[in-house]
């Protein structure tokens, strides 16, 4: 099966990722064996392959936004079902963190395309226990950006805070934010956007946002919550100093370059919250999944080929996807 590999990890001008024929995997105890039929380019994919992220595998195969067909009978699962696979690959189900339900924190989680092999490839193979059944009335294109983008983006926004009717301030506009911001929108919320790319900002008001500007601009009011989805440190304190009194702030990526040193009366003073975001449990992607199917979310997608995931990721680097990028086997003829 045609497979990519992150052969060592550095800036993607250097090429980070190869492609590589590998045997068709084998599931180990508890596993199912899944083809790839979509999986999504995520962010986290792009910090993985230039090594923001420690390395945990050589060789490691990207990707955690995967929709596919299960190959074999399960116990969950029966050949030929639609299943997603997302960032979680695994938890103890014994520490403190996973009996009181927050095993986004539990200390020997794993994670897909990170300490074991991801979706961009042919097939893939995931623990059973947290693979999430998927409806198959949506193309596989369009429901991959939910397994992690989506499902990030909605415990972003729980952790945000936000008032019934709030403002809502959202820095970075990409697969994430898309989502997270129909999604406040539907709650009934005011979203002010800002990014830097021309071409989010158009999404952005064609999604319904109130506003969207520059990365820096002034908020066009205070908002009472908001989110950075852009890997940026120093949007961190521009994000806090457009909060009102008493809002939060919550940082949804797995990566951040350092964030500059804060001014404590004009950037937490009258109680505002800074949170960070750290993976998401089972129980935030089942809830997030029937949400989006309810709502019945816009995802806007850029197909690529699998056979041009390194090109996928450079645009993704560049800011030249609009929406979501996502690999499609077999798209590439």
């Amino acid at each position: 099966m045609l497979a990519w590999e992150v052969r060592r990890p550095g800036p993607i001008e250097t090429e980070p990722l190869e492609a590589v024929t590998r045997e068709i995997p084998e599931p180990g105890p508890g596993e199912i064996l899944i083809r790839v039929r979509a999986c999504g380019v995520c962010r986290t994919d792009l910090h993985v392959t230039e090594g923001d992220l420690p390395p945990r595998r050589p060789h490691v195969t990207p990707g955690h936004e995967i929709v596919g067909e299960v190959v074999r009978q399960g116990h969950r699962f029966a050949a030929g079902d639609r299943v997603g696979v997302a960032w979680l690959r695994s938890t103890c189900g014994l520490c403190a963190y996973c009996r009181r339900g927050a095993e986004n924190l539990c200390p020997s989680s794993t994670y897909t395309g990170w300490d074991a092999d991801g979706g961009y490839a042919e097939y893939a193979v995931a623990p059973e226990a947290y693979l999430y059944p998927l409806p198959g009335d949506r193309s596989g294109a369009e429901v991959a950006p939910l397994l992690c983008a989506g499902i990030i983006g909605y415990r972003a926004l729980r952790r945000a805070a936000l008032p019934p009717g709030g403002r809502l301030g959202i820095w970075g506009f990409g697969g994430s934010a898309h989502l997270a911001a129909q999604i406040a929108l539907a709650e009934g919320a005011a979203v002010h956007v800002f990014t830097r790319a021309k071409a989010a900002r158009e999404l952005a008001l064609d999604l319904g946002a109130a506003s969207a500007q520059d990365s820096f601009d002034p908020s066009p009011e205070p908002l009472d919550s908001a989110i950075v989805f852009a890997p940026a440190g120093e949007l961190v304190p521009a994000a806090l100093r457009r909060l009102d009194r008493g809002g939060t702030l919550a940082v949804a990526g797995i990566h951040l370059t350092d964030v500059p040193a804060l001014n404590y009366q004009d950037d937490l003073f009258q109680e505002r919250r800074l949170l960070s975001v750290t993976s998401n449990t089972r129980a935030d992607g089942e809830e997030f999944l029937r949400l989006a199917d309810r709502l019945r979310l816009k995802v806007t997608v850029t197909p690529y080929a699998l056979e041009e995931a390194d090109r996928a990721l450079a645009d993704l680097a560049g800011d030249r996807v609009n929406g979501a990028a996502v690999l499609v086997p077999g798209a590439g003829g």
